[in-house]
Parts: structure tokens; C-alpha cells; sequence
């Protein structure tokens, strides 16, 4: 049996858990029980990051001996993730024993091989990322600002271990044109790659200025720079550095990261293991941030989501499945609690949940809920069928965004043909009762099919519908792919029909979320004083003529090809025919709200006569017209419900 390990990062514990933790740990567990369900062997390994002079700083602010405090940290996060479902194999802690030996064999293996040295190490560092920061070599300069937390770097002199990384360049960049896989997607490859090619210095790799971590091997006054010890967890879990190796099986992993710790996962830890002769990772596979209002969430910002609050106000399918479906694949990505119910209500309760009541519900009214003979729909079931290649496809290749898009638009077909078929229709004419079955059937197999798809995004919901359809045991336990059209015998007897996925009541939930948010006002007599807006003037309308109106020249536009940016989050490039000798390339700020492929085909209006402007070293010529909608202002857009010619000038 072929196996698969996945890894999250492991949590620095000088903190309570946020979104971004719970985001990855939901992220690999939903990978997990994909290559489960695909019948393989799997084992999934989180943790917590427990050394470092940060720790140690956080347990003495909080006023705790800092073994106390990183096992109260420790707790919190296993229990947040056990109550969220997560189901890991592993929960290592970087203070446990069997770390702290397979970290120093890994070190001893590094020295023996030559790739180990004493020198001093004098420059810049980081304490909250744990990393060197580039600077004027001179403690008295101003201090540079760390270019991950923007907080300024403090001068670090101390005796030092350093690890000979400059001499792995040249197999690093071998190791990543020979393997392009390796790091995933390819934005964040091209980077790392630019980032080697720029050249490598040796990195200082223990400290003497804190006890708080693991003794360098023969030398116990220094300890492990705390990256080396930490990236170690991903073998040592399995066993590396002990007698026992039974889970070895499982290497070579894949790791998830967010994209500010890439460099650490893709350019010291595979040189750590060269050095030590140890088989590199399979993929790095390296997710974006979650923004909120465009800003990355911070405790400074005071812009972060309360995972208490969604934990709440939410169902944890309905969390999951957002920040699945909302991430696009390897960038940030923007989450709000509007967009959250929005899609609650769109995708789950109207969408896959709607699906299974009508259906199972006119089977039990229609056919005392017993599957009748009949073959289905062939149309329906090529659309169907074709979804499951599609959306196993980019899941296994970690897009869960555009897979769980795949199975919504197959999932919208379905849905089409029930209401173009009308079967509450055909069951008050007796000579239809044929018809009735056969589109009955096609809407139980397709919610059959539709149901093992989304089992690994939908832990609670899908198994609840499984077993209304009248099945024991787990969609988890069918592999996708060999889920075939038509497995459901006649004469079957479906489950008790009830709803799985309750409808979110949008202005209830959004005032609830408001109240608990909002800062208390200030109690009288705090010293802090409210300031009384003055009142806003009425402003007259500013009008324009119907000269200025016809300067702008509106257009219709057929979109003939969509793509994303490379390093461009939000913005798509899109070529248009305006029935033009060329087609013109137009840039759109609509990339997290619609995919590329959703557009071809698409009538859209241009404003055709704006003066051409770079974005991202790219002319854009024309702005497309969208509405803004919500407070977030997604757009939608303009477009035309008849056939209008491209070109056809708007009047």
C-alpha cells in the first residue's frame, strides 16, 4: 500500500491559536482524509515549536516558569484542534525526549560529514520570526526592520555554530530544476529559486545567550538555533535518532507552510538533510495568508477573527469549507464574516444541503422512499461522472478551490435538470411514473457521487447524508474515482430525511458578531473622553451633462482568454474582443472572486476609450464595469441576458 505524510508547521506556543493555525491544521486533515479515502496509508503530524529566546520571553511577561507555560500553550492547542475534529496521527512537542535525541543525532550527522564549524557570530536578528535580518554591519547604526514583522532587529554578538549553507547552492538549484514539485506552486518556486541563485552565506546555528533549548552535542553551553531543532520534529516523529523506526515507512513528507516561513522549509531544512544524508521532502507546499480588508491579520491591527467567535456563530463544515473554497491556491486570501455566511448559505444550505432534502424527500414521498428502476439521465451523468476526474485532480494537487468549484458547477447542472423536470409535476400524472423514477435516480446518484466528493471537506455533513441515502459505514470508505453511476440497486431504502446544513440567518448573526467585537464604550471617569462628530453637510448631487457622459466610451466584449498574474493576488488578465482588428488585454481586480475559466465566453461591458495604464509591468487597456456589492464591495459583473454583437457600443 502506497503511503502519505502530511506535516503542518509546528506552532510556536508564546500565544493562543488563531485563524491562520487552525486554517493549516484544517488544510492537511482535509488532505489526509482525501488519501485516505484514495487507499493509501496515511499519517498526519502537527505540534507545537516550544524553544527559542521568544518563549522564554513571552513565559516571563506572562510571569510563569516557561516549562509551565509552554505546556498550558501546548494543551490549548490540542484541545482547540481535537474540538475542531482535526484527527492527527501525531502531536510531537519540540521538548520531549525523543526530539531533543533525534535532533542532536541530526546534528551529529551534519558535523561528522564536515558541514559544522565554531566561529562568532556578529549581525542583526529578529526575535519574534527567529531569523537574521540584513543590516549595516555596525551595533551603533539604526536598527533595519525585520522584513516578515516590520519590528525593528536587535544586534546579536555571540560565540557561534555555523552551518556550511554556502557550499549547498549549487545542489540546492539542481535539486529544484530536477524536481519541480518540490516546491508548489511555482510563484513561490521562482522565488526561492532567485533567492539561491542570489547566493547563500553560512548560517549561524546555536546560541549561548538563552539555556531554553536543546544542548549542542559535546558543547551543552550552547543550544540549538531554534530552527534547526524545530525543522528536525518532521523526521524525528517517525523516528529518527531512536532504535525504532517503524513509521519511516512513511517519509519522504509533504509539508505545509505559509509563505513566510518558506525559506526556512525550502533552502535550510533540504540542506540540513543533504549534509546529514538524509532523503529530502517530497513537496513544500506553501499557502498564502488570510487577510482582512486587504491587511494582513495582526494583533497590532487589531483586524484578526476570533476563532472562539467562529466556533460560536458557525457550523465547523461551513468554516471549513469557506476557507477552503476561499483561498485561492498558494495566495492570500480575503476573510469576512459576510463572505463566510454568504457562502454557508449559497454552497451548503442551498447548494449540496437543498440538494439532498428535495431529492430524498420526494423519494420518500413518491416512492415510500425506495429507489425505483430506472437508469438516470445519460446527459447528467457525463457531467457528473467528468466531475469526479476534475475534482479529485486538483484536490490531489492541493487546489481545493477550484475543485470544490468543479463539484458546485455539476452541482448546479443537477439542479437545473430538477427544475426543468419538474418531477412534483410528473407525480400527479400516472402514465409519467417512469419519467418521475428516472429523474429521481439521477438525483440520488448524482448526490451519491456528489457526497464522497466533498466527505473530506465536509467531516460532519457529508456522513449525515450518507446515511439518509441509506448507507452505513463512511463516504470516507469509498475512493472517488471508483465510485461508479448506477451502484444503487433498486429496491434500496433510503435513511430519515432531516436537514444537515441549517440556513444562517445573515443580519441575526452579523449584529451578534458586531456586539461581541466592538469595544466596551469607556466607563466615566477613565480619562478617556468620546468625541462628538460634527454633523455632515448636505451636499448637493455633482451632475455631469450628457456631453460628459458621451465622452465615455462603453463597450461590448466578449472575453476570448482569462489568466491569473504571477504574483498578483487579486488581479486577472483577460483578452477581449471589442470587435477591434486585435483583441485588447485588460487587467481586472476580480481574481478572488472569479476564476479565469468562469470568464471565456463571457459578454462583458469596457470602458474602451480609458488611456492605457501598467500594472505590474502589464498595459491594461480598458477597465471592465462591475457593480459593488455588500460592504466589502465584491464585484459583479456588468454583462447582457440577449445575444449582443462585440464591439456594440453602449448608448
Amino acid at each position: 500500500m502506497s503511503t502519505f505524510y502530511i506535516t503542518t508547521p509546528i506552532y510556536y506556543v508564546n500565544a493562543e491559536p488563531h485563524l491562520g493555525h487552525l486554517y493549516a491544521t484544517m488544510f492537511a486533515d482535509t488532505l489526509r482524509a482525501l488519501h485516505k479515502q484514495r487507499g493509501k496509508e496515511v499519517y498526519f503530524l502537527t505540534g507545537t515549536d516550544e524553544h527559542s529566546q521568544k518563549i522564554e520571553r513571552a513565559a516571563e511577561a506572562a510571569g510563569k516558569p516557561v516549562g509551565e507555560f509552554v505546556d498550558a500553550l501546548a494543551d490549548r492547542f490540542r484541545e482547540i484542534f481535537a474540538h475542531w475534529g482535526l484527527q492527527f496521527d501525531q502531536f510531537i512537542r519540540t521538548t520531549s525526549d525523543y526530539h531533543k535525541a533525534g535532533a542532536q543525532e541530526l546534528w551529529r550527522r551534519c558535523d561528522e560529514n564536515g558541514f559544522i564549524y565554531k566561529g562568532e557570530y556578529s549581525g542583526w536578528y529578529c526575535h519574534k520570526d527567529n531569523s537574521f535580518v540584513e543590516g549595516p554591519d555596525d551595533p551603533k547604526a539604526e536598527a533595519p526592520a525585520c522584513p516578515e514583522c516590520g519590528r525593528q532587529a536587535e544586534w546579536l554578538s555571540e560565540e557561534s555554530y555555523f552551518f556550511k549553507l554556502s557550499e549547498f547552492q549549487d545542489r540546492l538549484l539542481e535539486h529544484f530544476r530536477e524536481h519541480p514539485e518540490f516546491i508548489q506552486p511555482e510563484a513561490r518556486r521562482k522565488e526561492i529559486v532567485a533567492f539561491v541563485e542570489g547566493g547563500l552565506k553560512d548560517l549561524s546555528i546555536s546560541r549561548v545567550t538563552t539555556s531554553w533549548g536543546i544542548p549542542v552535542p559535546g558543547d551543552p553551553k550552547h543550544v540549538m538555533y531554534v530552527w534547526f531543532d524545530a525543522l528536525s520534529n518532521y523526521i524525528t516523529a517517525i523516528g529518527y535518532g531512536s532504535e525504532s523506526c517503524d513509521l519511516w515507512r512513511y517519509w519522504p513528507a509533504v509539508h505545509l507552510v505559509g509563505k513566510d516561513i518558506i525559506r526556512f522549509h525550502t533552502v535550510y531544512w533540504p540542506a540540513f538533510l543533504m549534509a546529514a544524508g538524509v532523503e529530502l521532502p517530497k513537496t513544500v507546499l506553501v499557502h498564502g495568508m488570510w487577510l482582512s480588508g486587504g491587511r494582513r491579520m495582526s494583533k497590532t491591527e487589531g483586524n484578526g477573527v476570533d476563532i472562539g467567535l467562529l466556533d460560536r456563530h458557525f457550523t465547523h463544515d461551513a468554516v471549513r469549507y469557506y476557507c477552503l473554497s476561499e483561498m485561492p491556491f498558494g495566495y492570500d486570501g480575503d476573510f469576512t464574516y459576510e463572505a463566510l455566511v454568504d457562502r454557508a448559505n449559497a454552497d451548503l444550505a442551498n447548494g449540496y444541503g437543498n440538494l439532498a432534502s428535495r431529492t430524498l424527500t420526494m423519494l420518500d414521498k413518491y416512492f415510500d422512499g425506495v429507489v425505483p428502476e430506472a437508469s438516470g439521465d445519460a446527459t447528467v451523468r457525463a457531467v457528473v461522472e467528468g466531475t469526479k476526474e476534475t475534482a479529485v485532480a486538483n484536490f490531489e494537487g492541493f487546489d481545493f478551490r477550484r475543485g470544490l468549484e468543479a463539484v458546485r458547477s455539476a452541482m448546479s447542472v443537477v439542479d437545473k435538470y430538477i427544475s426543468d423536470k419538474k418531477p412534483w409535476a410528473l407525480a400527479k400524472d400516472e402514465s409519467k411514473r417512469a419519467e418521475l423514477a428516472g429523474v429521481l435516480v439521477t438525483a440520488l446518484e448524482s448526490l451519491r457521487l456528489f457526497t464522497v466528493l466533498l466527505a473530506p471537506v465536509l467531516p460532519d455533513g457529508a456522513p449525515r447524508i450518507w446515511g439518509q441515502l441509506g448507507f452505513s459505514g463512511s463516504p470516507l470508505e469509498v475512493d472517488p474515482l471508483s465510485a461508479a453511476w448506477g451502484e444503487v440497486p433498486a429496491g434500496h431504502k433510503i435513511g430519515r430525511v432531516e436537514p444537515v446544513f441549517p440556513r444562517v440567518n445573515k443580519e441575526k448573526v452579523m449584529e451578534e458578531i458586531k456586539n461581541e467585537t466592538t469595544p466596551a464604550p469607556p466607563e466615566a471617569g477613565s480619562g478617556q473622553h468620546e468625541t462628538q462628530a460634527e454633523p455632515l453637510a448636505t451636499l448637493e448631487p455633482e451632475y455631469i451633462t450628457i456631453d460628459d457622459f458621451a465622452k465615455v466610451e462603453l463597450k461590448v466584449g466578449e472575453v476570448l482568454e482569462a489568466s491569473r498574474i504571477e504574483g498578483a493576488d487579486k488581479l486577472l488578465k483577460l483578452r477581449v474582443d471589442l470587435g477591434e482588428e486585435e483583441p485588447r488585454q485588460v487587467l481586472a481586480g476580480i481574481a478572488l472572486h472569479y476564476e479565469p475559466e468562469s470568464l471565456v465566453g463571457r459578454k462583458i461591458v469596457v470602458v474602451a476609450n480609458l488611456k492605457p495604464r501598467k500594472m505590474r509591468g502589464l498595459e491594461s487597456q480598458g477597465m471592465l464595469l462591475a457593480a459593488s456589492v455588500g460592504e466589502e464591495g465584491a464585484p459583479v459583473l456588468a454583462t447582457f441576458t440577449e445575444d449582443v454583437p462585440n464591439g456594440t457600443r453602449l448608448k
